[in-house]
C-alpha cells in the first residue's frame, strides 16, 4: 500500500474506535468477542445505573480502567502519533471514541476524547461538575471518592449510553470535521451516534474520506470514498508511512 500523498498544509481528522485497541489486548464492544455481547449495559453503563448503584458502577469502571492502564499503545496508536507530530501543529486532530488513553500515551498531540476517559473522575452534580484525575486503578479505592467541592460521590468521566457528549468536545469535533481535507475512520463500527455521522459531515465539507476496518460496512456507506479492509495495526502504518511521514 502506498502512503498518502498530502500537501504540506493539508488538515487530517481521524476518528478511532475500539477496534484499534484490540491489538493492545483490549476487547471491542461490538462484533466477535465484543463486550456488549455478554454484558447488560443497563446494569452499569448508564447514568441511571450510576444514580441507582454508584458503588457497583464505580467498581466496574475501575476494573476496565485497570485493564486499560495495563495495556500498551500498538502500531496504530504510534503511527497516528508520529504522523501528527510530523505535520504542522494543529493540522492533525484525533477524535476518539475510546476511553483508554492510549493515543495520548503514544504521544498524539491533539486528541479529543468524545466519550471521555477512564482516567478522570467527575462530579455527577451538574451544578458542581468538578473533575479530577482518577486514582491509579491498580491500587485505587473500590469505593467512589467524595467530590472535593461538594462531597457527592464521584463517577468516572465517561459518556454512558443515556448521556450526551460534552458540548466542548462536540464543538471541537465539528470544527475538526469542517476544516479537514482528509478524514480517516479506523476501528469503529460506524453505528454509534453522533460519531456515525462524522463521515457525512466531512464528506459535505469536501474532504476525502477513508475507512479502515476489519470488514466493509454493511450496507455500504456512500460517504466513504475509500474502504481499506484489514487490521488497523497493519493498514494504518502503511497508509501513513512507516515513519509517520507522508511522501
Amino acid at each position: 500500500m502506498s502512503p498518502l500523498v498530502l500537501s504540506p498544509d493539508a488538515r487530517i481528522t481521524f476518528l478511532t474506535g475500539a477496534g484499534i485497541s484490540v491489538a493492545s489486548g483490549l476487547r471491542p464492544y461490538r462484533g466477535p468477542g465484543g463486550l456488549w455481547n455478554e454484558v447488560d449495559v443497563t446494569a452499569w453503563a448508564t447514568a441511571e445505573a450510576v444514580a441507582k448503584d454508584p458503588r457497583r458502577c464505580f467498581r466496574e469502571h475501575q476494573r476496565f480502567a485497570a485493564l486499560a492502564a495495563a495495556a500498551q499503545p500498538n502500531a496504530t496508536h504510534h503511527a497516528i502519533a508520529a504522523f501528527a507530530r510530523a505535520r504542522p501543529e494543529g493540522h492533525v486532530v484525533v477524535l476518539t471514541q475510546n476511553v483508554d488513553g492510549l493515543h495520548q500515551r503514544a504521544g498524539a498531540p491533539h486528541v479529543v476524547e468524545i466519550h471521555g476517559s477512564l482516567f478522570r473522575l467527575r462530579c455527577p452534580d451538574e451544578a458542581c461538575a468538578a473533575r479530577i484525575t482518577a486514582p491509579d486503578p491498580s491500587v485505587g479505592p473500590d469505593e467512589p471518592p467524595p467530590c472535593p467541592r461538594c462531597g457527592v460521590m464521584l463517577r468516572h468521566d465517561i459518556v454512558l449510553f443515556d448521556e450526551y457528549l460534552d458540548p466542548a468536545d462536540e464543538r471541537a469535533a465539528k470544527e475538526a470535521l469542517r476544516a479537514c481535507n482528509v478524514f480517516i475512520a479506523a476501528g469503529t463500527s460506524g453505528v454509534v451516534f453522533p460519531a456515525a455521522a462524522y463521515v457525512r459531515e466531512a464528506n459535505y465539507a469536501g474532504a476525502r474520506t477513508i475507512l479502515v476496518n476489519l470488514e466493509p460496512p454493511s450496507p455500504p456507506n456512500p460517504y466513504f470514498d475509500d474502504v481499506l479492509v484489514g487490521r488497523a495495526e497493519d493498514v494504518l502504518p502503511a497508509l501513513l508511512g512507516a515513519d509517520g511521514v507522508t511522501s
